[in-house]
């Protein structure tokens, strides 16, 4: 009787510990990805805003704003490695207590996002006519979207000082400053964008302009914060040509990666562009909400990136697989929830954008379709913050290219269907949200069950 007695006192302490350790687990991960949530929407916020006062000036400027985010973005995409590099890489550093390697990690990846900026600013300027007919839209369209794309590239330099600040700052395990920064930026955002557009009466040059101003004020504000902790930790701010190359050379595989990301997003952009400027405009405010639930969700990927890189960087290993699994758990139930609030809503979100009845009755299928995805998206943004974390980035560049040969031939089908009106949007976005997103699930899934991204992201 004392030893069954001392067993479960011994199974009653063990218990004790396992729920101390869950709640621990629970509040490091909520500590990171609540204030997140808040940042991570800011970008697609912006691209809201824009949508709602743009949308009431007419279908072809809202179809304009439709091509030239899409261009904008696939720019902005293929940079987020700038964030996504730099702040596992710091946090794997400040993990192993080398905190100056780290700030000298930040300096560089600093210096990247604004040399970038002002290399593709130029470029965006000048070719802008150039790649808004390459996509493809009636003549109108194109109009609007080269006007709106040209006026965003002063804040096209902004928007990736704030990746790489962003980053910085995640990897020292601290989101709430990039939730304030991008609170009071969407705020001045919308103020600004209101003003030119309607007030002065810029169009969507207006909403350009406006944009561009806050994401340049955002950057002033990260450059604020983390220039100090370089100076405190004695880091140069000169740039070392060595360390920028080096990060350009981490980054190159994310690139590849967040390349296919965009590739198949581009890719659909340009089949619903034929199927008519209804058609087009409805995949904008589809593709708007996919973009601002797929950053609510990536929350927890953010998490992911910040505390594997930590536990991993101090070789901790086990903390790693019971954070992995905690938030795996946690983006199901989180995308069961933004699903269910989607397909209840999908009737009547259109009217916040537009008065246009055809817009409408195109964008509520496609956004049902997009409700029912909703938990595989929550799956494959945290096993992708997991992995980036881990530093296992080759991987996710060969998986990424793997899941965009599978996605092409669904795409060509729509495409050569002639299917249009809602019913074809319906069928583009069942290929996308469907197709796509679970071909990514698939590989993600395949690779967590497997050892080596732990072994990787330990070294």
């Amino acid at each position: 009787m004392e030893q069954a007695g001392a067993e479960q006192a011994d199974l009653g302490v063990g218990g004790a510990a396992r729920r101390a350790g869950s709640r621990s687990t629970a509040r490091d991960i909520l500590r990171l990805a609540l204030p997140a949530l808040g940042s991570l929407i800011a970008e697609p916020l912006f691209l809201l805003a824009d949508s709602a006062i743009v949308g009431h000036l007419g279908v072809d400027e809202l179809a304009g704003l439709g091509l030239a985010t899409t261009v904008l973005g696939t720019v902005v995409g293929l940079m987020v490695f700038l964030a996504y590099g730099t702040g596992p890489a710091v946090a794997r550093l400040l993990g192993a207590g080398q905190a100056p390697r780290a700030m000298a990690a930040a300096r560089d990846g600093v210096w990247l996002a604004l040399l970038l900026g002002l290399v593709l600013a130029v470029a965006g300027w000048a070719s802008a006519p150039a790649v808004v007919h390459a996509v493809g839209g009636l003549p109108a369209v194109q109009g609007y979207a080269v006007e709106y794309l040209a006026w965003s590239m002063p804040g096209l330099v902004g928007m990736l000082v704030v990746f790489a600040g962003t980053g910085v700052l995640r990897g020292l395990q601290d989101t709430r400053t990039p939730l304030a920064v991008a609170t009071v930026g969407f705020a001045a955002n919308a103020a600004l964008n209101f003003v030119f557009v309607y007030g002065l009466g810029w169009g969507i040059a207006g909403s350009a302009i406006g944009t561009s101003i806050a994401q340049l004020g955002m950057a002033g504000v990260y450059l604020a914060m983390v220039v100090p902790r370089m100076l405190h930790e004695g880091i140069s701010l000169a740039p070392r040509w060595s360390g920028i190359l080096a990060a350009a050379h981490v980054g190159s595989w994310l690139m590849l990666r967040t390349l296919t990301l965009r590739a198949a997003i581009f890719a659909t952009v340009v089949v619903a562009t034929a199927q008519g400027a209804e058609n087009l405009a409805a995949h904008q405010l589809a593709m708007t909400m996919f973009n601002f639930l797929a950053f609510a969700l990536d929350a927890l990927a953010i998490a992911a990136q910040s505390l594997i890189g930590k536990e991993l960087g101090a070789s901790n290993a086990p903390r790693a697989r019971e954070l992995t699994a905690t938030m795996v758990r946690w983006s199901l139930g989180f995308g069961l929830v933004t699903g269910a609030v989607l397909a209840a809503c999908a009737p009547w979100i259109g009217w916040l954008f537009t008065g246009d009845r055809a817009v409408h009755e195109t964008l509520t299928p496609a956004l049902l379709v997009l409700a029912a995805s909703q938990p595989v998206c929550g799956f494959v943004f945290v096993l992708d913050g997991v992995l980036i974390g881990a530093g296992d980035s080759r991987y996710l560049a060969i998986a990424g290219v793997l899941n965009l040969v599978v996605y092409a031939p669904l795409l060509v089908w729509v495409g050569l269907s002639g299917i249009g009106g809602p019913a074809g949007l319906a069928w583009l976005w069942a290929a996308f949200a469907g197709g796509y997103m679970l071909a990514r699930a698939l590989t993600l899934g395949l690779r967590a069950r497997t050892g080596a991204w732990v072994v990787l992201g330990a070294h």
